[in-house]
Parts: C-alpha cells; structure tokens; sequence
C-alpha cells in the first residue's frame, strides 16, 4: 500500500508539473504562429523572407514582455519552450544533415570554407572580447557570424548555458545585419567585376540564412544560386563539429571546476554528461541519415518541426528579455557583429579571387 501510494503521488506530481507548462508553452506558441503568419506574408510579397519568424518571433516577445510582465503562472512554461524545446530542435536538425554531402563537396572548396569558418570564429570571438562583451555572448556573436547566423545562436545557446539576453541581442542585431547583407552584396558584383562563380561563393561564404542566400543570389541569376546555395550548405555543415567542441570544452570547464572543489565531486562525474544528450541524439540522428536509414519522406517533417520549435523556443526567449539589458550593451554588439561581418567580407573576397 505504501508503494502504491507512493506511485500514485509522483504521478499526480508529473501531472500538476506539466499543468503548469501548459499557459507559458501556449503563450509562446500564440507568438510563434504570428511570425510564421508575417513569414509567410513576406515570402507571398518578396519571395523570400527577409526577417525570418525567429526573429520576428523574439521581438514580439521582447514587445509584449515591454509591455507586460509575466507573472509566475506562465514562467514555467516559458522557461522549458526557452531551453528544453530547443533542445529537441537542435537534435532533430542532424536528420537533415548527410556528412556524404561534405564529402561530394570537393575538398579543396570544403577546405577553403572549413579554414575562413575557423578564422572567423577566432577572429570574432576575439574582438567581442575586446569591445568588453561576455564571453557567452562573444561566442555566439562569434557563431552566428561565422557560420550561420540565427540558427547556430540558436544552436550553440543551449550548449554554453547562455541566458536569454545574450541571445536575444545576438539574434537581433546579427538578423538586421543579414538583412542589409542580402539588399547590399549585389552590388558588389559590377565593384568588383564578380562572375557567377565568383558571386555564388561570395554570397554562400557570407549570407547567414539559407533563404537569404537564395534571395541575394537569384538576381545574379541560376549559377549563382546553385553555387551560393551548396557552398552555404557546406558552412552550416561545420555546425555540427563546432558545436560537438564546445559541449566539450565545457564539459571540461565543468569538470575541472568541480575538481578544485573536491575529488569526489569530480569523480561523481558521469562521462555520459559530457556531451549533452540532444548533441548525442543529433549525431546518431546524422549518421542514419548518412547511412539512409532515415526515408527521404521523413526529412521535411523532421525538418519543419525543428524549424517551428526553434521558432517556439526564440518566443519563449523574447518574453523572458529585459530591453534595458539590451541597451547597455547595444553599442558593443552592434560594432562586434559590424566588424566581424566586414572581416568576413573581406576575407571571402580574397577567397573568391583564389577561385578565379
């Protein structure tokens, strides 16, 4: 009887704990259906979306949180749609990932972007650091810059612990720059007297979007398209390794910290927790679709399902931000992703003209 009881009392806990998820989790996803309805009006319009919904969806959320302050009723649920939902989506991403498409590539243009995507990451990280940011902030300024944009902030923020505020400037300031990216490369086309080619990985080497990508290069015509679009694949392939070290980098942190406090507090330690288990679901997710274990018919509604919870998890985030927070580092963000997005440039120019 005891047990019995017992039983039934951790059952009634679960259910009162996923009660009280419920009006945050739909909180977020009243938020996330408008982006995705003002998504899919700028793609009826332009085409293409130049803002995103995740970050349509942070600044409605940083709008309402201005306006109204959620009370302790919603913030359960706001905080698992921020961290846990997130979780589910960065896993879910590795079924659309095939490491055979790197391989198909070719390996000096997979070397080249590999080496500007490392160069990059240091080079930015470095010089948020000296602007005075954070070094979680650093790091995804630094992601989101080299890789691509929104989705590897959102992909590296549950691995470094970062709070809702460093993601949300992160995000909000790195999208206005991908949305000036996409009106202003053209024109570098005729500056610099860019064949198709040349265009094509000009734009994939520093578009952040996939979307952007193809909204920046369709006016230069089908070549640039192709070429921009697989050599933006080939850079949001590197997510995968970036974010494996940096779930282990921290792990160590982690563990050497607990070692200065104890030994046995280290050595309690499970090696299982040092990756993060949504890390070790994206890799076996991967290598299945690499093996083709994964039908092709499943990829679309895997990949679209990450997209909405990723798009679920930036709400959750933009009610949970501060604009005050926002302000006092404003300046210092907007010159890190500025100048990290110039050297970026520049550097994928000098590539470009390797590729004459």
């Amino acid at each position: 009887m005891p047990e019995q009881e017992q039983d039934q009392g951790q059952k009634q806990g679960a259910l009162r704990r996923i009660f009280q998820l419920i009006p945050g989790i739909l909180l977020c996803g009243v938020v996330t259906v408008i982006s995705l309805g003002i998504q899919a009006a700028e793609e009826r319009v332009f085409d293409h979306p130049y803002i995103e919904a995740l970050v349509v969806a942070i600044l409605l959320g940083m709008a309402v949180r201005t306006a109204w302050e959620p009370s302790a009723r919603w913030r359960s649920g706001i905080a698992f749609s921020a961290k846990q939902l997130l979780e589910v989506a960065v896993m879910l991403l590795g079924a659309s990932i095939s490491f055979a498409a790197i391989v198909a590539s070719g390996g000096l243009l997979i070397g080249a972007i590999a080496v500007t995507v490392v160069i990059m990451l240091a080079v930015s990280y470095g010089l948020s650091r000296v602007l005075g940011l954070k070094t979680k902030l650093a790091i995804l300024i630094a992601c989101g810059n080299s890789i691509c944009g929104n989705s590897a902030i959102a992909a590296v923020a549950p691995v470094i612990e970062a709070d809702g505020d460093d993601i949300a400037s992160s995000i909000s300031f790195t999208a206005i720059l991908g949305v000036l990216m996409v009106l202003g490369l053209p024109l570098l086309i005729p500056l610099l007297k860019l064949t198709a080619t040349q265009y094509g990985i000009l734009a994939g080497l520093t578009v952040y979007a996939v979307p952007q990508v193809l909204a920046a290069t369709v006016p230069a015509g089908i070549v640039s398209t192709q070429i921009g679009t697989l050599v933006k694949l080939v850079r949001v392939l590197m997510l995968g390794p970036i974010v494996i070290g940096l779930s282990l980098l921290v792990a160590r942190r982690r563990k050497a910290g607990a070692a200065k406090e104890g030994t046995s507090k280290a050595a309690s330690i499970s090696p299982f927790k040092l990756v993060p288990w949504f890390i070790i679901g994206f890799l076996v997710l991967a290598a299945l679709r690499s093996f083709q274990l994964v039908p092709d018919i499943a990829i679309a509604p895997v990949t679209k399902t990450a997209a909405i919870l990723t798009v679920v998890s930036m709400a959750a985030l933009g009610l949970g931000v501060d604009v005050r927070v926002l302000s006092t580092v404003g300046g210092r963000v907007t010159a890190a992703v500025t100048l990290s997005l110039l050297l970026l440039l520049g550097l994928s120019i000098g590539l470009v003209h390797f590729f004459k």
